[in-house]
């Protein structure tokens, strides 16, 4: 008898002892007693459960929880098929209503994530789906928070990942953008021959003001050419200019200012030119005969 009675005592012990349960910081504890669920979860924390299978528990994790949308087909407002994934970050607000009010909260949420996200992009043009995404996971987030609200589950964020295109589309868009950075390009030309175009106007009407501005400029000019290897610079000279006397003066002045800029260049040029046969073979002292086109001009003179 005594041998019964303490294997009874040993069976309610471990029992009394299995009854209780050590719930995490995390973990909250929706108790059906005889079926029925009671109005508050348990936990954190070491909670006791009546045995006999008369107290059942349903553990519900209350941290966020990361929901991997794959990858929807979506053909957008402007008839183009792309494809969209995304991610929602969703928490456990009301333990209570996500075991009572829906069979499986996670795939639930993940499904009308979904359906969400194909209803929206669908609505929308390709430009705008890729120039607004913190509006489309705004509106998302909204819309979900709105319906799982009443399973207890709250949206934290939804974040689109990637949106792939069709590869026509990307040359498509590649093309685009290098003829909108040509056009910008020559828009920036445009303005600056504009923006010259109004400098060289006001310094013609400056110099018009002043005509000893044109004659310095043109001597300035004559000095940056002189200074390349041209063969001829040819200097525009009105004729009245040459008629009066005091015209000629400032003719015959110009000539010597291009022939003493000009100078130097024409001794380097003959310096580098070779002799040629007829110069070799002529004595020492003796002149060069003339070329046939000076003799011709001797003879007319």
């Amino acid at each position: 008898m005594g041998v019964i009675i303490g294997a009874i005592l040993a069976g309610l012990g471990i029992t009394l002892l299995s009854s209780f349960r050590v719930l995490r910081e995390y973990e909250r504890a929706i108790v059906f007693r005889l079926g029925r669920a009671r109005p508050k979860p348990l936990g954190p924390g070491l909670v006791l459960l009546l045995p006999m299978g008369i107290d059942r528990a349903r553990v519900v994790d209350t941290r966020i929880k990361v929901i991997q949308i794959p990858t929807q087909e979506v053909i957008t407002r402007d008839n183009i098929s792309i494809g969209v994934d995304a991610v929602v970050y969703a928490e456990v607000a009301s333990p209570a209503d996500a075991i009572l009010r829906v069979e499986q909260y996670m795939p639930a949420t993940l499904q009308l994530a979904a359906t969400t996200l194909r209803s929206i992009v669908g609505r929308m043009e390709l430009d705008d789906i890729l120039t607004k995404r913190a509006e489309i996971n705004a509106e998302v987030a909204s819309i979900l928070d709105e319906r799982t609200e009443q399973w207890g589950i709250q949206i934290t964020a939804v974040e689109i990942k990637d949106i792939s295109l069709p590869v026509e589309m990307k040359r498509a868009m590649a093309r685009q953008a290098e003829a909108e950075r040509e056009r910008r390009a020559k828009v920036i030309i445009s303005e600056g021959e504009f923006q010259a175009a109004e400098k060289l106007a006001q310094a013609a009407h400056l110099i018009a003001s002043e005509p000893a501005a044109l004659q310095l400029r043109l001597y300035q000019t004559l000095v940056e050419v002189s200074g390349e290897r041209n063969n001829t610079i040819v200097i525009p000279v009105p004729i009245e200019l040459l008629a009066s006397p005091h015209g000629a003066a400032a003719a015959g002045l110009i000539g010597t200012t291009v022939a003493a800029l000009a100078k130097p260049k024409a001794a380097d040029e003959k310096a580098a030119l070779p002799e040629s046969a007829e110069q070799r073979a002529l004595p020492e002292g003796r002149p060069a005969p003339l070329p046939a086109r000076d003799l011709v001009r001797k003879e007319i003179k």
